[in-house]
């Protein structure tokens, strides 16, 4: 080929030697494939949703508890100055669309962020300075189209063969993109799920096994041994084919379970014990499940896995849980909705968690509020403060 000089390192192009000649064409795949390989489920976006949330009970509830504890979080709305008990931004979340409420529209939210590392928010413009409704856009069917400077010029969302860009050149943004932390990419984040897909393929294995298992009567494979009269150790081809289809048709599955084995002259069965690799199938997926929870930031407690002993009591670990997972998701994804709002209407207000209305946290706040209550060298605006509050009007 004309361009094949741009080609380092291609094998094809090396000269061929005696040695090359006299070798097996197939020897280097035997070396290879001899050690086996292990496979592993497709990495994108798709795949990881089909596998890791519609396939897998720990991955589903995972996103689950994490999305539906960051959505059902009671918010507040201010300013420098005070806080809002009535406010546009208030609701315009309250209610984003005619066909979803706060509830459903974060918890769409925060899934495609906990599923696919990334979610686009969709702003329709109905006259006023705020959007008339705000719309989750599905994580697959959008990419970035970068500019000349590489930041985001526009998002083409593409369906059926069908795209639609936004542009985002203007000075209100009609896309407002939420993405998690990921170190190797410049436009697009990490999601829990990617970072748990190895742990997903185990648990996922493990669970095939313990199907097959159970297909197979629940109880390990045997052998059936035979032993003509003559002395001969082999079956005709016609005897092998009709002992087959009676052990499939009488002696596998559930319905079949316990049921005893008719064995003619010759035939014996010798029934084989679970060996140590089988027993230790469930501690493989105990250990799978373990993995996902952490990737997710739960702890394992919460999801029902035994042997995780790091929290005293379930009360503990989900304070922690709040702490340490829902409250850093939810902070991050409200100030993001609250800077790209910002930018429609003007005012700098801020959307931020009432901490005090958590059930999870009413310990840790009572303790907090009587901490600085009793704090008798504080004034009022340094408490408030303390406790996150905005300054009383009178105080100005």
């Amino acid at each position: 080929m004309v361009f094949n000089f741009l080609r380092r390192g291609d094998p094809s192009l090396a000269p061929e030697t005696a040695l090359d000649k006299k070798a097996s064409a197939t020897g280097r795949v035997v070396a290879f494939g001899a050690s086996g390989r292990v496979a592993w489920s497709p990495r994108d976006a798709g795949s990881l949703t089909r596998n890791g949330f519609l396939g897998n009970p720990v991955g589903f509830r995972s996103v689950k508890l994490v999305a539906e504890a960051a959505a059902a979080l009671p918010l507040v709305c201010q300013d420098h100055e005070r806080r809002f008990d009535q406010h546009p931004v208030l609701a315009l979340i309250s209610r984003p669309n005619d066909s979803a409420g706060r509830a459903e529209f974060l918890e769409s939210v925060y899934g495609h962020l906990l599923l696919n590392g990334n979610a686009y928010l969709e702003a329709v413009f109905g006259g006023t300075d705020l959007p008339s409704e705000l719309h989750v856009l599905r994580s697959d069917r959008i990419s970035l189209v970068p500019g000349p400077d590489g930041w985001p010029v526009a998002y083409d969302y593409t369906v059926g063969g069908r795209s639609h860009r936004f542009d985002m050149r203007n000075a209100t943004k009609p896309i407002c993109h939420l993405k998690t932390f990921h170190p190797l990419d410049d436009h697009y984040g990490l999601s829990p799920m990617q970072a748990a897909a190895v742990a997903l393929d185990v648990h996922g294995a493990a669970s095939s096994w313990s199907k097959a298992l159970l297909d197979n009567a629940a109880r390990p494979s045997g052998a059936i041994v035979y032993r003509g009269v003559d002395g001969q150790g082999a079956l005709s081809s016609d005897q092998y084919d009709r002992l087959v289809g009676e052990i499939e048709a009488n002696h596998q599955g559930a319905r079949n379970a316990g049921r005893p084995m008719l064995l003619e002259g010759g035939l014996d069965w010798k029934p084989m014990g679970f060996s140590p690799s089988d027993m230790e199938f469930q501690k493989t997926k105990e250990a799978a499940a373990r993995e996902i929870a952490v990737a997710f930031g739960i702890p394992p407690m919460l999801l029902g896995i035994p042997g995780d002993a790091t929290y005293a009591n379930y009360q503990e670990a989900n304070r922690a849980f709040y702490r340490l997972t829902v409250l850093p998701l939810a902070g991050k994804v409200l100030a993001d909705i609250s800077h790209w709002l910002k930018g429609f209407s003007g005012e700098d207000i801020e959307m931020k968690v009432d901490l005090d209305q958590i059930p999870a946290l009413a310990s840790e706040r009572d303790q907090q509020w009587a901490r600085v209550g009793a704090a008798d060298f504080l004034s009022t605006a340094e408490k408030r403060r303390l406790l996150g509050l905005p300054p009383l009007v009178e105080e100005e």
